[in-house]
């Protein structure tokens, strides 16, 4: 397809298309002459992605193209593209290790890994985002005087390994590799806000039956 056409079929006009090639977000259609080149259904289907990312995910420029070069990293096998791909992006800054409050968080989080047998998230635990915004969310809630029991946060950490389950369940649909991870950047920026919303609603339906409506 020419450029007009996949303007159309992405919904994004010729200049931000351009733009996105001139960023390197896009690779290069196949060139024909020296004006004109042709893209194919790949060419559409990373338009999309990166559509989401930027448009709806919030992200940066930079941070799509970092995101982008883990998932066409051919050199890493299934699990190191996923982490890179997700690492890569935004987090929550990184805690105060001296503060008091952060250090027993840190503590109390890497006890839940080990309680649950989480050997593999237990080894990266350290250089991970995900663990980082637990230990930053623990630190909070104790400083606010909200010490969460540990056999509660075992029940939500099975939970979450459920959710975890389904997530891959999913990718793994996929029939390439790449296709796979952009699935797994794609769940990170629009499905864990679906799930925040699904817990929200679950919140409000429980309220109601237990207190009666208002």
């Amino acid at each position: 397809m020419r450029l007009a056409e996949l303007s159309e079929r992405s919904g994004l006009s010729t200049a931000t298309i351009k733009y996105y090639l001139r960023e390197g977000l896009l690779p290069p259609g196949r060139q024909i002459n020296r004006t004109t080149a042709e893209y194919d259904e790949e060419h559409l289907r990373r338009l999309r992605l990166v559509r989401a990312m930027v448009q709806v995910g919030g992200l940066p420029v930079a941070t799509v193209r970092e995101v982008l070069g883990h998932i066409d990293d051919e050199s890493l096998g299934r699990t190191g593209r996923l982490r890179s791909a997700t690492w890569a992006l935004p987090q929550v800054p990184e805690p105060d290790a001296e503060d008091a409050f952060v250090q027993g968080a840190t503590q109390a989080a890497r006890t839940l890994l080990e309680r649950l047998g989480w050997s593999y998230a237990a080894m990266v635990a350290p250089a991970a985002p995900a663990f980082r915004s637990l230990v930053v969310a623990l630190a909070t809630l104790r400083r606010l005087g909200y010490d969460w029991d540990p056999e509660l946060l075992l029940d939500y950490a099975r939970l979450m390994h459920r959710a975890a389950v389904l997530d891959l369940d999913f990718v793994e649909t996929q029939p390439s590799e790449a296709e796979l991870v952009e699935t797994a950047v794609l769940g990170a920026i629009l499905v864990e806000p679906m799930l925040q919303a699904l817990h929200r609603l679950a919140q409000a339906e429980e309220t109601a039956r237990r207190y009666g409506i208002e």
